[in-house]
């Protein structure tokens, strides 16, 4: 975040946002203006003082005849410097006023410029730290669904090998506290087992329809993997997931046909809501500024001021998320906003392809 530490009496280590900042030398550049005319003020009042000593020189000359010659070559300077010296402040005032109005307007498109720049700076780092927290969701399927006891349950298909799996399941999500639950389902799409089975009553519950699931069950290696975007699960009791699946297949079999799927479901809001919130804006800049994560249809996945509608509709829209960054001037929900836009990056082999708002209101302080 751009910021100065502030020297004047706002107390030692005020932080100041850049448009504070600006918003500070416009105020400085008021105030010089305003000093200006204060200035050329007295300059007048000086001329005024003048111009009569020159009409009272004339006046002098002109009683003593030709001995008052000298007073009259002295009252016609003291016009001519009276004259120059109006001519002079009406320039200064007009000069003033105009490289002031050139200044003011400068400022506010440097300001528009950096603010716009530093809001697409901070979505891109938080759309990119969401690609690389899930790139590594996307290992950690891939690699357990290689663990011998998901394996064996879904050949066995005994109480034994179910619990056994269970408990190494437990294992795992004991370290791994980012997940709501793990869970293996065999090849017709019914939970068999999962690992916090007193917490989630989910064994025997069908997935088959799940997105989840059947993307796991079309793939033909272990390299690839199934998702599913956010949604709200029945599995962990309607909370908010990331569903990550991968095709659980028997190392001792020749045929590479899935005995089932192993699903992770990883807690979203944990991660989409905390990295918004968690954006290094100041307390004025969060009243006016609404950060959202959304995917390629506008669907909000997370957002800083929820209770709007579910999608993000504005007709930019299309045209905005067609490039890795950008900033459009827009209206959303019926009110003027600046929407500084960044694309998902992509992490490794990994890319969410969502997208990271921060929706500016224009206008205010």
């Amino acid at each position: 975040m751009s910021a100065v530490i502030a020297a004047d009496n706002q107390g030692p280590g005020s932080v100041l946002s850049t448009e504070e900042l600006v918003a500070r030398v416009v105020g400085l550049s008021q105030d010089m203006r305003s000093h200006v005319v204060g200035a050329v003020d007295r300059m007048q009042d000086i001329n005024r003082g003048i111009h009569l000593l020159s009409m009272n020189a004339r006046i002098e000359a002109a009683r003593a005849g030709a001995a008052g010659a000298g007073f009259g070559v002295v009252g016609q300077e003291l016009t001519r410097m009276s004259e120059n010296m109006r001519e002079a402040a009406s320039g200064l005032i007009r000069e003033s006023q105009a490289r002031g109005a050139d200044l003011d307007a400068v400022l506010r498109m440097l300001n528009e410029d950096v603010v716009a720049n530093r809001l697409c700076d901070l979505a891109h780092s938080a759309i990119d730290i969401v690609d690389r927290n899930l790139y590594e969701r996307s290992c950690d399927v891939r690699w357990w669904a290689t663990e011998p006891a998901v394996a064996r349950c879904l050949v066995e298909h005994s109480e034994d090998a179910q619990r056994h799996a269970s408990q190494r399941l437990g294992q795992i999500l004991d370290s791994y506290t980012v997940y709501a639950d793990l869970v293996v389902a065999d090849a017709q799409g019914r939970v068999i087992a999962n690992g916090r089975p007193m917490r989630y009553r989910s064994v025997g519950a069908r997935v088959d329809g799940t997105d989840w699931f059947r993307a796991a069950m079309s793939t033909r290696t272990g390299s690839e993997f199934g998702f599913q975007s956010m949604h709200d699960s029945d599995l962990v009791d309607r909370q908010s997931i990331l569903a990550y699946s991968c095709a659980v297949r028997d190392p001792q079999s020749h045929s590479r046909a899935p005995l089932g799927v192993l699903g992770i479901l990883f807690k979203w809001r944990a991660l989409g809501q905390t990295v918004l919130e968690q954006l290094p804006l100041s307390e004025a800049e969060r009243v006016r500024t609404r950060a959202c994560l959304v995917d390629a249809q506008g669907r909000i996945l997370a957002d800083t001021k929820p209770g709007h509608t579910a999608v993000l509709e504005f007709p930019e829209r299309a045209a905005l998320f067609q490039g890795r960054r950008g900033v459009i001037s827009t209206r959303i929900g019926g009110r003027p906003v600046i929407a500084c836009h960044a694309a998902s990056p992509g992490f490794e082999t990994y890319r969410t392809g969502w997208h990271a708002l921060l929706l500016r209101e224009e206008g205010g302080a």
